[in-house]
């Protein structure tokens, strides 16, 4: 090939970029373009990644996706992690440090839920699946409710809707106390991804609505004397309260040795030792009949000590008629204060002479009072002083005075009620209890709502309980409904509630989709 051959074609080659150093210069070209298309590629993913990431943050896919549907209605992860949290905070706050009884560990808070077991489901279950199953039932009766509110042309006032929006409103600033930048933040924190305050306040109009459905329904239950009384003997003795005086006669455990060899002795009682017992507590019987008097447990114990020397019987106080145990069938039957009986305990293992004092089968009155209580500053160690009780009594009178000085009607006694009591559970209803039943309130109260009082009388009496020691001052207003009527309509309305919301409910199942695995 001549020379100018060659230079020809490198002059071609070049002119369609195929010599080799146009070759060369092209292959490190697309190196370099190869290399800012990746760099680009990666800048692009981890661009996507960042946003992916702040995206899920976000809480969009809380409150725009759908974790189960009730009904026909929807609700998002957020809304469902509300009610699930909800959940699990009434549990622990009604049980406490007793939680850990029914194997529920509170250490590890809301999200250690779905690592323990729950004892109180099938096998495999875990607590996350109680409280989920707890927040359906929740949502399914809301839901049963708030429809049924609508059905029958049931609102919120203005007023109920205003105390609601009041109940929210330092939401922000408690959210600040107590290190969030904001309300939502802290619900978020509490409740779970996605929780916020329009969740929370829906939440909470729906509950109202609901509460409001349901005790309108409640209202229109009635039933008549007649109605209540069969009820009530439809118990069976289960709610009377028994007073009766007893002493128990423990048979002799003696040595019983082994028929076998090689076994050890064992303490037991005998025919013979369980006769010696029966035998005692027929002794302590007889004497008892040959004693007089109105005083049944001082009788029996006279009777008991003439045969065991230095011993006495108990007495046993306002028994409820279902805690009888072995002696419930003798002291149910035809009763008058002073009988007196052996009987052989479930056990086996003993006998107790009882003597019947009297039965209460709630058929009386229920006591209706005001009363505006005022209460004993405590000290540091929780003790109050004689000082401080007669602060507290001194305060009383100068308020049953200025009423005594006023026109002495129930309306004023229940304006200084809610002036002046420090009774949290009465004082801003003119300090009133309507259905006072015997035992109900501390000592001093009770025996002043039973002792034969007409309307406007008034007193001082001192009170004292494990929460608070101080003086109230006391307005007798009448008599309420019969005790006996107030437990027969309580467990008839009770069961009526129960049948009708089953029944409202009915149909409410729960259906869960993918987004299910975002609450809790």
């Amino acid at each position: 090939m001549s020379a100018s051959t060659e230079k020809k074609n490198r002059q071609a080659a070049r002119a369609a970029g195929t010599d080799k150093k146009t070759l060369a210069a092209q292959e490190e070209a697309k190196k370099r373009a190869k290399s800012r298309r990746n760099w680009t590629l990666g800048t692009v993913g981890v661009v996507l990644l960042i946003a992916l990431i702040l995206f899920l943050n976000s809480g969009f896919l809380y409150t725009h996706t759908t974790a189960a549907t009730i009904n026909g209605q929807t609700y998002s992860p957020a809304e469902l992690n509300y009610y699930y949290a909800n959940q699990y905070y009434t549990f622990v706050n009604q049980y406490g440090s007793y939680a850990g009884i029914f194997g529920l560990d509170t250490s590890s808070g809301l999200a250690g839920a779905a690592d323990q077991s729950c004892s109180m489901l099938e096998e495999g279950a875990t607590w996350k699946d109680y409280f989920l199953q707890s927040a359906y039932a929740q949502i399914e009766q809301n839901q049963a409710l708030v429809n049924y509110a609508k059905e029958n042309g049931i609102t919120l006032s203005d007023e109920e809707l205003a105390a609601i929006d009041a109940d929210f409103a330092d939401m922000e600033s408690y959210a600040k106390t107590m290190g969030f930048s904001s309300a939502d933040n802290y619900l978020a924190a509490n409740y779970g991804n996605g929780v916020d305050s329009a969740i929370v306040l829906a939440a909470a109009r729906d509950s109202s609505l609901a509460a409001k459905a349901y005790s309108q329904y409640q209202e229109t239950l009635s039933y008549s004397d007649a109605e209540l009384e069969e009820e009530y003997q439809s118990f069976e003795g289960s709610h009377d309260y028994f007073d009766y005086a007893c002493y128990t006669v423990e048979a002799t455990k003696v040595t019983v040795e082994p028929e076998t060899e090689g076994e050890e002795a064992t303490e037991e009682v005998t025919d013979e030792t369980l006769a010696a017992a029966k035998e005692a507590a027929d002794q302590i019987m007889a004497a008892y009949k040959e004693t007089e008097g109105e005083d049944v447990l001082q009788r029996l114990s006279d009777a008991v000590g003439a045969v065991n020397a230095g011993q006495e019987a108990s007495l046993r106080s306002r028994t409820a008629g279902s805690s009888l145990g072995a002696y419930k069938e003798w002291l149910m039957g035809s009763r008058k204060a002073g009988d007196v009986t052996v009987i052989e305990d479930s056990d086996g293992e003993s006998y107790t002479v009882v003597a019947f004092i009297s039965r209460d089968d709630n058929h009386y009155a229920t006591a209706q009072v005001r009363h505006i209580l005022i209460k004993a500053e405590a000290d540091a160690d929780g003790n109050y002083t004689d000082e401080a009780k007669a602060a507290a009594k001194t305060r009383a009178e100068e308020i049953l005075s200025e009423y005594l000085s006023g026109d002495k009607t129930e309306e004023s006694f229940a304006t200084l009620a809610e002036e002046y009591s420090e009774d949290t559970g009465s004082n801003t209803n003119g300090g009133l209890y309507d259905t006072v039943a015997k035992g109900q309130m501390v000592e001093e109260f009770d025996a002043f709502c039973f002792e034969g009082h007409k309307k406007g009388d008034t007193a001082i009496v001192y009170g004292e309980s494990s929460s608070y020691a101080g003086y109230h001052v006391m307005y007798y207003v009448g008599e309420g409904e019969l005790y006996s009527n107030v437990i027969a309509e309580s467990t008839l309305v009770n069961q009526a509630m129960n049948d009708w919301l089953t029944a409202l409910v009915e149909g409410y199942e729960p259906s869960t989709g993918f987004w299910i695995r975002l609450v809790g």
